[in-house]
Protein backbone atom coordinates (compact mmCIF):
# COMPACT_ATOMS: atom_id res chain seq x y z
CA UNK A 1 0.00 0.00 0.00
CA UNK A 2 1.49 3.32 -1.08
CA UNK A 3 0.37 6.51 0.62
CA UNK A 4 0.47 9.78 -1.25
CA UNK A 5 -1.23 12.18 1.20
CA UNK A 6 -3.47 11.87 4.25
CA UNK A 7 -6.59 14.02 4.51
CA UNK A 8 -9.08 14.37 7.36
CA UNK A 9 -12.86 14.52 7.12
CA UNK A 10 -14.66 17.12 9.16
CA UNK A 11 -16.20 14.29 11.20
CA UNK A 12 -12.74 12.88 11.96
CA UNK A 13 -11.45 16.28 13.06
CA UNK A 14 -14.39 16.82 15.43
CA UNK A 15 -14.06 13.34 16.91
CA UNK A 16 -10.30 13.75 17.34
CA UNK A 17 -10.72 16.96 19.35
CA UNK A 18 -13.06 15.18 21.76
CA UNK A 19 -10.54 12.45 22.56
CA UNK A 20 -8.48 12.51 25.78
CA UNK A 21 -5.05 14.09 25.31
CA UNK A 22 -3.19 10.83 25.89
CA UNK A 23 -5.19 9.19 23.07
CA UNK A 24 -4.52 12.16 20.76
CA UNK A 25 -0.80 11.64 21.43
CA UNK A 26 -1.11 7.94 20.55
CA UNK A 27 -2.94 8.91 17.34
CA UNK A 28 -0.06 11.19 16.33
CA UNK A 29 2.44 8.36 16.85
CA UNK A 30 0.36 5.83 14.92
CA UNK A 31 -0.21 8.28 12.08
CA UNK A 32 3.55 8.79 11.71
CA UNK A 33 4.06 5.03 11.62
CA UNK A 34 1.24 4.67 9.09
CA UNK A 35 2.75 7.27 6.75
CA UNK A 36 6.16 5.57 6.81
CA UNK A 37 5.05 1.93 6.88
CA UNK A 38 1.28 1.38 6.54
CA UNK A 39 1.79 -2.37 6.93
CA UNK A 40 3.53 -2.08 10.32
CA UNK A 41 2.24 -4.82 12.63
CA UNK A 42 1.35 -2.42 15.45
CA UNK A 43 -1.33 -0.80 13.26
CA UNK A 44 -3.28 -4.03 12.80
CA UNK A 45 -4.38 -2.75 9.40
CA UNK A 46 -7.42 -4.51 7.97
CA UNK A 47 -10.21 -4.00 5.52
CA UNK A 48 -13.73 -3.81 6.93
CA UNK A 49 -16.44 -6.19 5.76
CA UNK A 50 -20.02 -6.10 4.56
CA UNK A 51 -21.45 -2.74 3.56
CA UNK A 52 -18.21 -1.12 4.80
CA UNK A 53 -15.92 -3.21 2.58
CA UNK A 54 -14.55 -0.09 0.87
CA UNK A 55 -13.18 1.14 4.22
CA UNK A 56 -10.08 0.17 6.18
CA UNK A 57 -9.11 0.38 9.84
CA UNK A 58 -5.94 0.88 11.85
CA UNK A 59 -5.75 0.39 15.59
CA UNK A 60 -4.58 3.12 17.93
CA UNK A 61 -4.77 0.77 20.90
CA UNK A 62 -7.09 -2.00 22.05
CA UNK A 63 -9.96 0.47 22.43
CA UNK A 64 -9.60 3.07 19.64
CA UNK A 65 -9.25 2.90 15.89
CA UNK A 66 -9.18 5.07 12.78
CA UNK A 67 -11.46 4.21 9.89
CA UNK A 68 -10.28 5.44 6.50
CA UNK A 69 -10.83 5.20 2.78
CA UNK A 70 -8.12 4.54 0.21
CA UNK A 71 -8.43 6.68 -2.90
CA UNK A 72 -7.32 5.31 -6.30
CA UNK A 73 -4.58 7.97 -6.57
CA UNK A 74 -2.93 6.87 -3.30
CA UNK A 75 -4.52 9.48 -1.05
CA UNK A 76 -5.95 8.40 2.29
CA UNK A 77 -9.06 9.98 3.81
CA UNK A 78 -9.38 9.51 7.56
CA UNK A 79 -13.16 9.30 8.00
CA UNK A 80 -13.65 8.69 11.70
CA UNK A 81 -11.88 7.88 14.93
CA UNK A 82 -13.31 6.29 18.01
CA UNK A 83 -13.80 3.11 19.96
CA UNK A 84 -13.78 -0.18 18.06
CA UNK A 85 -17.56 -0.48 18.38
CA UNK A 86 -17.83 2.68 16.24
CA UNK A 87 -18.83 0.48 13.28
Amino acid sequence: MNIKDVYYSQKFSKQFLKLPTFIQEKVAIKERIFKVNPLHNSLRLHQLHGVLNDLWSISIDRKYRIVFKREPNGDILFISIGKHDLY
